[in-house]
């Protein structure tokens, strides 16, 4: 009766519920960032409601510029504080369970998983995009990462990164971010349903080939210990798991999964018919990690990582709303700088024109 129990157990199951919860949870940080733009729009007329720290979260490219001041000077920025720990708790959960941040988080993943089952319901099955044509794709969000790497760790010293995150640029980069899609421009749109419409018809489009950000977690994947294993002599070869993998990874012509696709889903896990054949194990100490204990793992790590900012006061900004309405009306002029000289020239142009209430 047990291990009937324990047959029926999927994880997929946890897997929807834990990626559910975020989205929604994006979907409130969105509502209050809404109402603190409007406050702002409003020159404070209408009600005030505190930026959400959350959205951090949307500014990958900053929150990695914060990580890696940290690294250099082992300063916390005070702009985006938040963005800091929740790219840390990524990355800490990519080295220890794989780009599962993919597959149990990220809400454009979560978006794209859809738009693949939908795909898989008009279609009758997975549409695997051409050999040929699919490894010079994947490469795409590699040169993606490796230009943003090159910017921000050979090209801009200690002194352009905090000017640049102390700037006013990115002070509103998340107001600037809102309005993209606020006002979204008909060229914009169209980019976006063409991707919509190519994640329908190729599963994970938008990860798979163009996602710098899944780039990066996948590089990092490869460094974790854990992995899915194979057992050779057990296995049927079914099948099962390589049609059930989003990635298409061939897991039942392999020992063990080393892949940068690979987002440790379970899914493979999940449909495997043979017990104890196919199993998240930590390669150096040779233990099997139950699929409810990576469940977990995933989301304690995250929330651990997340909660210490919480603790130490480093979650949310110290920027004032007075500070917030006097950006505000400059938010259409600030361009994104692209050399430390008008990074420093923004800084001064802003100091000139009025105090901030930021320590400087």
């Amino acid at each position: 009766m047990k291990n009937g129990k324990l047959k029926k157990f999927k994880v997929q199951n946890y897997r929807f519920i834990i990626q559910s919860a975020f989205a929604l949870l994006c979907i409130w940080i969105g509502i209050e960032f809404h109402l603190f733009v409007n406050y702002l729009d409003t020159e404070g007329a209408a009600s005030f409601y505190s930026r959400p720290p959350g959205v951090d979260g949307f500014l990958p490219i900053s929150s990695f510029m914060s990580f890696y001041l940290f690294l250099k000077t082992g300063e916390i920025s005070l702009i985006h504080p938040a963005g800091f720990f929740i790219f840390t708790a990524i990355l800490v959960v990519s080295l220890i369970f794989g780009k599962s941040f993919c597959s149990w988080f990220c809400p454009v993943g979560f978006i794209s998983e859809l738009l693949g089952d939908l795909g898989r319901k008009i279609f009758k099955r997975d549409i695997r995009m051409p050999r040929f044509l699919d490894y010079p794709l994947r490469g795409i969000k590699y040169l993606l990462l490796a230009f943003l790497l090159y910017s921000v760790i050979f090209i801009m010293s200690g002194i352009a990164l905090k000017a640049f995150l102390d700037s006013p640029y990115n002070i509103v980069a998340d107001i600037k971010m809102y309005y993209f899609f606020a006002k979204i421009s008909t060229f914009s749109l169209t980019v976006i349903s063409i991707l919509f419409l190519l994640s329908i018809v190729f599963r994970g489009f938008w990860c798979r080939y163009l996602c710098p950000y899944g780039a990066f977690l996948g590089i990092a994947s490869l460094l974790s210990t854990n992995k899915i294993k194979r057992n050779e002599s057990s296995c049927i070869d079914c099948g099962l798991c390589a049609k059930a993998c989003p990635s298409f990874i061939k897991v039942h012509k392999v020992k063990t999964v080393i892949s940068d696709e690979c987002t440790s889903c379970l899914n493979c896990v999940d449909v495997c018919p043979v017990k104890d054949t196919l199993e998240l194990k930590n390669i150096v100490v040779k233990k099997r990690i139950g699929r409810k204990t990576a469940a977990f793992g995933v989301v304690l790590i995250f929330a651990a990582i997340t909660g210490i900012g919480v603790m130490t006061g480093y979650w949310q900004n110290k920027i004032t709303k007075e500070e917030y309405l006097y950006q505000y009306k400059n938010v259409e002029e600030y361009g994104h700088p692209t050399d430390t000289k008008k990074i420093r020239e923004m800084n001064e142009n802003y100091r000139d024109g009025g105090e901030s209430t930021l320590p400087r």
